[in-house]
């Protein structure tokens, strides 16, 4: 951890912010023009946890992350949206999101039946056929998507509507560029990575088998160079002890004592950093 992020993370702790803070090839859709800082820059379920919203007010430059379990996270921002990342029937927050992102790879990542107070679903696949789409400007965030490939289980090739049955979901917030690369089974290609732009944080899933072995989740985190790498989807200590042996030699690694934190472009780390947030 560099001097002035962990300066910037004990600040956190003292204002009391910190404590509440497999092979297959990838689909290249065609990715839009750049329009703002973001793209200028080419299995059994768990169990229930629930987290309540943070209370601590944010400034317009913060963004507060906290890891749900699996493959959620809660995401706020100074504008009051809640946002929950794969949002399904197992691991959620207790607050209803203003938004919620799903992806199709099982249902520990999606629901069939979202709460009906949830403003607005985003599907990480098109049930119609095709790749989903989205581009929701609402409030303070941004959110976007960039589809990628998953297998099928059952052995009959890919599944999830044509293929695209995931979603690398992009949440533009604070002047940060956040991105969850959900279920993904592929390294990308540079379309793809082209499209997805330049992140400051990306929540990994690093458990190295049901998404994609640990080798090519390190390609795919040297490729998005984000400063702020966030494991998720690692079921047990083992599982996660694997990938953190693997990837202390290209990155340093740190541990939170919380499930959540506060971002923002000021006390992201001088050189990407892998940060561990508690959960499975």
């Amino acid at each position: 951890m560099t001097s002035v992020w962990r300066r910037n993370f004990r600040l956190f702790q003292m204002a009391g912010l910190a404590a509440l803070i497999g092979d297959v090839s990838a689909l290249s859709p065609a990715a839009a023009a750049p329009v703002n800082r973001c793209l200028a820059v080419a299995g059994m379920p768990p169990k229930v946890q629930k987290v309540a919203l943070g209370s601590a007010a944010l400034a317009s430059t913060e963004v507060r992350l906290t890891f749900t379990g699996h493959a959620t996270f809660l995401i706020e921002s100074a504008g009051g949206v809640r946002i929950v990342t794969d949002y399904n029937d197992y691991v959620r927050p207790t607050v209803v999101p203003d938004i919620a992102t799903m992806n199709h790879a099982h249902s520990s990542h999606f629901t069939d039946f979202p709460d009906p107070k949830i403003g607005r679903v985003l599907r990480g696949w098109n049930p119609e056929g095709g790749p989903a789409r989205h581009d929701l400007e609402f409030r303070d965030v941004h959110v976007r998507n960039v589809p990628t490939n998953i297998r099928d289980w059952s052995g009959g090739g890919a599944s999830g509507a044509g293929g695209y049955g995931n979603s690398i979901f992009i949440f533009e917030i604070a002047g940060l560029c956040i991105g969850h690369l959900g279920h993904l089974h592929h390294t990308l290609s540079p379309e793809q990575l082209a499209a997805i732009g330049q992140l400051d944080v990306v929540m990994v899933p690093v458990d190295g088998g049901y998404t994609m072995d640990i080798a090519g989740m390190i390609e795919v985190i040297k490729a998005l160079r984000a400063r702020l790498i966030l494991p998720m989807h690692y079921f047990n200590q083992n599982t996660l002890s694997r990938f953190l042996d693997r990837i202390k030699a290209d990155f340093p690694v740190e541990m939170s004592p919380s499930a959540e934190i506060v971002v923002s472009a000021k006390s992201l780390p001088h050189e990407a950093t892998v940060l561990v947030l508690p959960g499975n």
